[in-house]
């Protein structure tokens, strides 16, 4: 792998944290970022919005009865349905909430191992106790591992030196803006997911396993070393994520589950109104001037449901499509893309 190839070489493939503008940064936020129950809220703008141009330029109308009362008949069925459906979404999360005292213990210890293995690592007494610490702790201990790395290799030939320089310049350059992120964001906040998610840790753990085999008989015992302090400082970092992220999820489902169940009541509640209003005989109960918006206010709150699941559903689907995989997997990379081609025997 010579010197020119390095860049494509090195290069991840991830998500660029803390770089997006514009259209996308739009977009990121509308998915991933923003407060579910504020976007939610400008879903229900959008639909107002909708429906009045619809009506001012005569495309929908509110005065016929059967079919104002067979759109409330449907959003009533379709909010008890829904709201089943939330139902079977918590007891599937309390389901792994109960576990005998014997799994109990098992991920309890497991846990603590794994909080021991990060303070060893970071050189701490003890890890922090906030998700947001921990990860911030191990970011740290990734761009130091990253740092001592460029200095063992500073005294090797060119083209180890310049490769695995410029590995460690975006390896710190990537863990310096999650530290960014971390330091903005708390545990209940998605900042610290988000932050999680995007960095890159499987092409940089890809990458370092690959260098250091690449390179196994140029780099000095020093320089070896600190190639597996950084793989296992990343490795750390993969696990920490996959816990954060479930954790949050779990959280974040839970939250769902309670704001459809307050939702719930007065969507049905507004249904049902809609078809009151047209049950009389001689017509609306309402003035025909005021009635469009009257149905407008209504329909939107039956709606809130389905809004809320858009924007929940919106980012859950979009976390866990971005952490499909553990470890140096890296579906969203294209196959073709970067010079680490191997042959079978190639050592040999």
């Amino acid at each position: 792998m010579g010197p020119s190839e390095t860049d494509e070489t090195l290069e991840s493939y991830g998500a660029d944290v803390g770089a997006r503008s514009g259209l996308s940064g739009v977009r990121e936020w509308i998915v991933v970022e923003g407060n579910r129950v504020i976007v939610a809220a400008l879903l229900s703008v959008v639909v107002v919005a909708l429906l009045l141009v619809l009506h001012e330029l005569g495309i929908v109308s509110f005065v016929n009865p059967n079919s104002v009362t067979r759109v409330a008949s449907g959003m009533i069925a379709g909010t008890f349905s829904l709201v089943t459906l939330v139902v079977s979404v918590n007891q599937l999360i309390l389901s792994q909430e109960f576990s005998s005292a014997g799994k109990a213990r098992d991920r309890f210890e497991s846990v603590v191992e794994f909080r021991r293995d990060v303070a060893d690592d970071a050189g701490v007494p003890a890890t922090p106790a906030t998700p947001t610490g921990t990860l911030e702790l191990i970011v740290e201990s990734i761009r130091h591992d990253a740092d001592d790395l460029a200095d063992a290799v500073a005294s090797h030939d060119e083209e180890v030196r310049e490769t695995v320089t410029r590995y460690t310049n975006d390896v710190q350059e990537r863990t310096e803006r999650v530290d960014e992120v971390l330091d903005r964001g708390t545990f209940g906040s998605f900042a610290a997911v988000s932050a999680a998610i995007n960095y890159d840790e499987a092409w940089h753990l890809y990458a370092a396993t690959h260098l250091r085999g690449e390179y196994a008989d140029a780099l000095s015992p020093a320089a070896t070393e600190r190639f597996d302090d950084l793989i296992e400082s990343l490795e750390l970092f993969a696990v920490a994520r996959e816990q954060f992220k479930t954790t949050y999820l779990q959280r974040e489902l839970t939250r769902f589950s309670q704001l459809t169940i307050y939702c719930g009541v007065p969507s049905i509640l507004s249904a049902i109104l809609v078809g009151l209003m047209y049950a009389d005989v001689v017509g609306p109960s309402v003035s025909v001037a005021v009635l469009p918006y009257v149905a407008i206010g209504l329909i939107v709150v039956a709606l809130s449901p389905l809004a809320l699941l858009a924007s929940y559903i919106l980012r859950t689907a979009t976390v866990t499509r971005r952490t499909a995989s553990v470890g140096p997997i890296i579906p969203q990379k294209d196959p073709d893309e970067g010079p680490f081609d191997v042959t079978y025997g190639e050592e040999r």
